[in-house]
């Protein structure tokens, strides 16, 4: 029985769209720094200006390099079979399965196949994918097995361009280059903060400098943490939804204005402010069970 070969994960519009906003978004930061940061005569007579203009472009080279891996790249896929997989077995007998362990192959009931451990389906590329992630629209791909190295990388790039970007304009803010160049650049900060349409782009370079600085570092974070734990984001809702089914049933919480009741009484609430006994508005007493809730 052969299998279908691997591949990249189906693309979706949404994941289209944030691929285009990534490079549009790249390519305006790298326009407002060349255009209207370097190339302005406070660093165009300096040897700052090669400098950061090498830097900053190496950086976005590794960006778009480490994102391009990130999205052509198999997640890993796991291999469809060219033949229909005879399942009886399964449905006949159910195997025994410690649902905390993770080191038993299971089936996809959407594929129809076979899946390793810790493979999960992809609802939106309609594939299971080892060790799956997410499905991440910025990279209009799945975050898996077999690419995350590079996803996390283009997180780091694009922080680090972020901070890169938002130094430069702040540099050129609080701390303007004719002072270290006396003699040269004279009038340059003054011409600079006359400029609207500079100031204009500096001013959206910065604040798209802080939001995807942000937001990349927060999931830089949340990536080094489940490899860290050695759970990805989807197993670590499995647990916590399993760790509080148990508790759930151990110990069923009623509503807090029921623990309120049983305390203060089930009249009306003005009652609870006064010392006295407050009895159903049926006018009955609450039952009680001598037995608990068991199944037994």
């Amino acid at each position: 029985m052969g299998v279908a070969g691997p591949g990249r994960c189906g693309r979706d519009p949404c994941g289209a769209l944030c691929l285009l906003l990534t490079y549009l978004s790249v390519a305006y930061a790298d326009y407002v720094i060349l255009t209207h940061i370097l190339l302005q005569p406070g660093f165009r007579g300096s040897l700052w200006c090669p400098f950061h203009a090498v830097m900053f472009n190496l950086i976005v080279l590794l960006l778009l390099a480490c994102h391009t891996r990130a999205v052509f790249a198999d997640p890993g896929m796991v291999p469809l079979p060219d033949t229909a997989i005879d399942f009886s077995d399964l449905r006949g007998n159910t195997p025994h399965k410690n649902e905390r362990s993770n080191e038993d192959w299971t089936v996809c009931n959407r594929c129809e196949t076979y899946r390793p451990p810790r493979a999960h389906h992809c609802r939106i590329c309609h594939r299971c994918v080892r060790r799956m992630d997410h499905h991440c629209p910025w990279i209009n791909n799945c975050v898996g097995e077999l690419n995350q190295k590079y996803f996390i990388q283009f997180l780091f790039y694009t922080g680090l361009a972020s901070l890169y970007a938002m130094g430069l304009v702040l540099t050129m803010w609080l701390w303007p280059v004719d002072r270290s160049f006396p003699g040269k650049m004279e009038g340059v900060a003054g011409g600079f903060s006359n400029n609207h349409v500079q100031m204009a782009h500096c001013i959206v370079l910065l604040v798209e400098s802080i939001l995807f600085g942000v937001f990349v570092t927060v999931i830089f974070y949340d990536q080094v943490v489940s490899i860290i734990t050695d759970e990805t984001p989807i197993e670590q809702l499995r647990n916590r939804l399993l760790k509080e089914a148990r508790r759930e049933v151990a110990h069923t919480r009623k509503p807090k204005i029921a623990l309120l009741r049983e305390v203060f009484g089930r009249g009306f609430v003005i009652c609870w402010f006064f010392p006295c006994n407050c009895s159903p508005p049926s006018g009955g007493a609450p039952a009680y069970s001598y037995l608990p809730n068991y199944d037994v």
